[in-house]
């Protein structure tokens, strides 16, 4: 038998779960048993994860997560759902011109009143809905539902081009870095993560064991370092291990806590861990490249993330390579 507090496979103490992941000898472990056993394997997993689609509303598909959390897909940016006796709780509440299904899909789920709502960032595809979303709920005091965000998020939010109305902007605001508050009989940690903008946060349904990760955290394109509103390299980063300190993985590292990235598919630890070492190795060779005294556009012609370009590279736009390129490097160059 191991030693208390230590992996059978790898032999590391368990919290050291950043790393574990990369071991080679883990992984040479893996692929031992999943040859071995290829169909307990599958069934092991599939019985476990338990993620099981539960409706329709046109463009919206909603999907059971754990416990009393869903997650509603094909309204914008993902929208996190929990239901229970008390009312339904919702992060971020997704673009405008979905509104109708998204509505109509959290009716599907629960009929007892919105309570809360909470923003994870200011992208319009994120938070198109929240005067709508609040004025179709009601708190305990019959006012319209609450919208929770870091106190930094309305205030970028009066400052964009276009800035967000104050009956959509989140007055229900906290200065430090975590809010806790206990609903539907779990308790629910709202953690700042300071990456794509600096009023960013992402919340830890700890009772159901899921993460709804916002921009901290995408399985679809490169991050985005909004610099303008007060984003960092070093913020996402911090973001993901934070993730990756709450997050317990299940068996062979699949299954266990769930992530719901700000967009793509529902995921877990290894997923963030693949992700967070992505960042941090492009930050390493811009800034390797940077102190060798290399400009912007000879970082840019030597390519130096063509490795997870197949993989992250949107085709245009923030998330393009060279965008996600520049804003390492001027992130970086402003703090030498």
């Amino acid at each position: 038998m191991a030693a208390p507090g230590f992996s059978v496979l790898s032999g590391r103490p368990f919290q050291d779960r950043r790393r574990r992941a990369r071991s080679p000898a883990l992984l040479l472990v893996l692929l031992a048993v999943l040859a071995a056993r290829p169909l307990a394997q599958e069934r092991f997993i599939d019985v476990n994860r338990g993620i099981q689609d539960a409706g329709v509303n046109g463009p919206v598909k909603t999907v059971h997560v754990s416990g009393g959390v869903y997650v509603l897909v094909g309204g914008g940016a993902n929208i996190v759902v929990q239901v229970g006796d008390e009312g339904v709780l919702v992060v971020d509440t997704g673009a405008a011109a979905a509104a109708d299904s998204i509505l109509a899909a959290i009716r599907d789920l629960s009929k007892r009143p919105i309570r809360w709502i909470v923003n994870t960032t200011l992208d319009p595809d994120h938070v198109g809905n929240n005067e709508r979303m609040s004025n179709a709920g009601r708190t305990v005091n019959g006012n319209p539902a609450a919208i929770i965000a870091h106190e930094k998020l309305p205030i970028r939010m009066l400052k964009l081009p276009v800035p967000v109305p104050v009956s959509a902007r989140p007055l229900n605001t906290f200065f430090g870095d975590v809010r806790d508050l206990y609903f539907n009989d779990d308790p629910i940690f709202i953690y700042r993560s300071p990456g794509h903008t600096d009023g960013d946060v992402l919340v830890h349904f700890r009772r159901a064991d899921v993460i709804a990760a916002g921009e901290t955290f995408l399985t679809t394109t490169y991050p985005v370092i909004d610099m303008a509103n007060g984003g960092t390299t070093q913020g996402f980063i911090d973001g993901l291990n934070r993730i990756l300190d709450l997050a317990v993985p299940k068996h062979l590292e699949e299954g266990g806590t769930y992530i719901v990235p700000g967009h793509g598919r529902i995921c877990d630890e290894a997923d963030v861990l693949e992700y967070h070492d992505m960042i941090v190795i492009v930050r390493d060779r811009i800034r390797d490249a940077i102190t060798k005294g290399m400009t912007l556009d000879q970082i840019q012609a030597a390519r130096l993330t063509r490795d997870y370009d197949p993989r992250y590279a949107a085709a245009s736009g923030p998330a393009s390579t060279a965008k996600f390129v520049e804003f390492i490097y001027r992130d970086l160059s402003a703090k030498q």
